[in-house]
């Protein structure tokens, strides 16, 4: 069992950068890939960034390519998404999500655990 907890949301202006993390407690951290999602007012949940579980590979939606960095640190067991320079269209509770997967899964059904999110908003 893995419960994971988001921190570092709040309100800023376009333009503006902010780091989410997600702490996770149980056992084998450094055993699951990592993820983070997010899900606007009346959309779908949408896939941002995942890292694996060593750290040494990540992926990311086209959309927040360049802009947003994914980081763990293993030994903190905590997964980090590093956001700069922020749009109106980023704004979305964004929640992190933990995988028993060998690969970077896009998709949420490919996660177990995940987090109770935590609120971005940009204003323009």
């Amino acid at each position: 069992q893995v419960q994971l907890v988001e921190s570092g949301g709040g309100l800023v202006q376009a333009g503006d950068s902010l780091r989410l993390s997600c702490a996770a407690s149980g056992r084998s951290f450094s055993t699951y890939a990592m993820g983070w999602f997010r899900q606007a007012p009346g959309k779908e949940r949408q896939f941002v960034a995942a890292i694996s579980a060593s750290g040494g590979s990540t992926y990311y939606a086209n959309s927040v390519k360049g802009r947003f960095t994914i980081s763990r640190d293993n030994a903190k067991n905590t997964v980090y998404l590093q956001m700069n320079s922020l749009k109106p269209e980023d704004t979305a509770v964004y929640y992190c999500a933990a995988g028993r997967s060998t690969k970077l899964p896009t998709r949420g059904a490919e996660y177990d655990y995940w987090g109770q999110g935590t609120q971005v908003t940009v204003s323009s």
